[in-house]
C-alpha cells in the first residue's frame, strides 16, 4: 500500500504566557492508503492535535509531515488551503452541516469549491449520497434528518472530489452505539474499496473491530501501534 501520510519526529508546543504545554513529543507515524487507523488514548493525550496537524490545520513546532508526497511543513500558509481542498476530507463530531442548505446542497457546495461545474456537482452529490446510503434525503433539510443521516451527509461531503485522506474527530460521539458502528463501518468500506487513508480519533473501544491498526497516544507520544 502507498503511504498517504508520513510523520517524523513531530512536536507541538502550545505557548501559555511564560510557560508552555508540550502536546506532542516526537511522534513518528505512517498511514497508508487503504487502511483505517484509530487514534485512541486519554483526554489531553494529543490525539486531536495530531489529527489537526495531519489535516494542515495546525502547524507543528518541529518535525516533518509528508502528505501524498508533499512536505507540508515547509509550505507557506497561503499554499495550505489548496492542499486541504485537494487531498483531505474532514468529518467532525458535530456534523458541521449548513442548516440553510439541503443535504444535497451541502455536498454540492464542497464540489463547487473544488471547481466542479454546478450541473455536474448536482449529479455527483446525488451519486455520493447514494454511496453513503441516503440518496433519498437529497432534498431534506439537516434539521429534518437523524444524527446518523447527518453524519452520512458529512461523510459524502468529505469524500467529494475524491481526497486520498479522510480525517474524522470523534465522528460517533453524538450518535447511539448502533448508528455509530454503522458510520464507522461505512468509513472502513471507503478505505478498503476506494483506497483512501482513514484516520479516526475516538474514545470508543467498540470501534476497534473496524480498524486495521490502533495507535494509542499517551502524553503526546505513541505508546503503542498495532
Amino acid at each position: 500500500m502507498a503511504d498517504a501520510i508520513t510523520i517524523r519526529s513531530l512536536t507541538k508546543q502550545y505557548e501559555e504566557g511564560n510557560s508552555g504545554t508540550l502536546a506532542l513529543a516526537g511522534v513518528d507515524l505512517t498511514v497508508s492508503r487503504g487502511e483505517v487507523v484509530l487514534l485512541m488514548g486519554p483526554s489531553g493525550s494529543g490525539k486531536t492535535t495530531l489529527l489537526s496537524i495531519m489535516g494542515c490545520i495546525l502547524r507543528p513546532t518541529s518535525g516533518q509531515v509528508v502528505l501524498e508526497g508533499k512536505d507540508v511543513t515547509v509550505m507557506s500558509e497561503k499554499d495550505l488551503p489548496a492542499v486541504r481542498l485537494q487531498h483531505i476530507g474532514f468529518v467532525f463530531q458535530g456534523f458541521n452541516l449548513f442548516p440553510t442548505l439541503t443535504a444535497g446542497e451541502n455536498v454540492e457546495l464542497s464540489l463547487t469549491l473544488k471547481g466542479v461545474h454546478r450541473r455536474q456537482a448536482k449529479d455527483e452529490a446525488r451519486r455520493l449520497l447514494d454511496i453513503v446510503g441516503i440518496g433519498e434525503k437529497y432534498d431534506s433539510w439537516p434539521n429534518n434528518i437523524s444524527g446518523g443521516q447527518k453524519q452520512r451527509v458529512a461523510i459524502a461531503r468529505a469524500i467529494a472530489g475524491s481526497p486520498e485522506v479522510l480525517l474524522a474527530d470523534e465522528p460517533t460521539a453524538a450518535l447511539d452505539s448502533h448508528t455509530g458502528k454503522n458510520v464507522v463501518e461505512l468509513m472502513a468500506r471507503l478505505a478498503h474499496e476506494e483506497n483512501r487513508a482513514v484516520v479516526i480519533v475516538t474514545h470508543d473501544s467498540r470501534l476497534a473491530e473496524f480498524a486495521d491498526r490502533i495507535v494509542r497516544i499517551e502524553d503526546g507520544r505513541v505508546a503503542s501501534a498495532a
